[in-house]
C-alpha cells in the first residue's frame, strides 16, 4: 500500500494555488506569467508525491542529494521528468550526476564543471553558476567578484550548456530584506551574459517565502517545496 506524507488532493490544490499566485505576481509587477517557471523541490518527498504533483503538469524537479534521487529517478522515468541537481556538487558524485541529471544548479567551482563535462555523453548538460550573494563563508557559491571568469571558462566546456546564475540568499525573518540579494543577482546576470547568449536565460532565485519578491525583482525560475508539498514530516 503507497504512502502519502500529504494527501494527493492537497498537494493538486497547493500546485493550483502556486501556479496562480506565480501568474498574478509577474502581472502585477509588468511580467509575463509565461517568462517564469517553476521547480518543485521534491527531496525527502516519496515518489508517488511526486507523481501526483507530474499528474497535476508539474514536470521539472529538483534533488539535493544523489543517493536519494537516483531510486526516484529509475521509479518515475516513464513520466518523462526533468531533474535538476540543486545541491552542493561533490567530486566523487560527478559521474552520477553528469549521467542522471537534465540540469545542474550549483556550479561554482571550475574543476567541478570540468568533471561534469567529462562525464557526460551526447546532449550538453544545463547548468547554472550558483552565486554566493551575501558571501556567507559556510555555504557554497562563487563570490561576487569571481562569476564573470567561472562564466566564461565554462563557456569553453562543450558538452555544458550554461544557462544562467542561482543563487540562495542567507535566511531572513522578514522576505522583504532579501530584495537587495535579489536585485543584485540580477544586475550580475546582465552584466556576465556572454556574447553569445543563446541560451542564457536562466536567473533561479526564490523560494517559498520569498519567490514574491524574487519575480518582482527579474527571477526566471523559482523553488519550491514546502509551498507545493508542504511542511517535511
Amino acid at each position: 500500500m503507497t504512502e502519502f506524507t500529504v494527501e494527493p488532493s492537497r498537494i493538486k490544490d497547493r500546485y493550483l494555488s502556486v501556479l496562480d499566485s506565480i501568474q498574478s505576481t509577474a502581472i502585477r509587477f509588468g511580467r509575463s506569467p509565461g517568462a517564469i517557471g517553476l521547480l518543485a523541490v521534491s527531496k525527502t518527498r516519496t515518489n508517488e508525491e511526486v507523481r501526483t504533483l507530474a499528474q497535476a503538469g508539474q514536470l521539472d524537479f529538483g534533488e539535493n542529494y544523489v543517493a536519494d534521487a537516483l531510486p526516484k529517478i529509475h521509479a518515475l522515468k516513464s513520466l518523462g521528468l526533468t531533474w535538476h541537481f540543486v545541491g552542493t556538487v561533490q567530486s566523487n558524485k560527478t559521474n552520477m550526476i553528469a549521467q542522471h541529471f537534465d540540469w545542474v544548479h550549483s556550479i561554482d567551482r571550475a574543476r567541478i564543471a570540468h568533471r561534469l563535462n567529462d562525464a557526460r555523453s551526447n546532449e550538453p548538460l544545463n547548468v547554472c553558476v550558483q552565486v554566493n550573494v551575501d558571501d556567507e563563508p559556510q555555504k557554497s557559491g562563487v563570490c561576487l567578484g569571481d562569476v564573470a571568469d567561472l562564466v566564461t571558462n565554462l563557456q569553453e566546456l562543450p558538452l555544458l550548456r550554461l544557462r544562467g546564475l542561482m543563487s540562495i540568499p542567507r535566511a531572513r525573518s522578514n522576505p522583504e530584506e532579501s530584495r537587495t540579494a535579489f536585485s543584485t543577482l540580477y544586475q550580475l546576470f546582465q552584466e556576465v551574459r556572454p556574447s553569445e547568449s543563446e541560451h542564457w536565460d536562466t536567473l533561479s532565485m526564490g523560494m517559498t517565502n520569498d519567490y514574491e519578491i524574487a519575480i518582482e525583482e527579474g527571477a526566471t525560475l523559482v523553488r519550491l517545496g514546502t509551498a507545493l508539498f508542504g511542511p517535511r514530516a
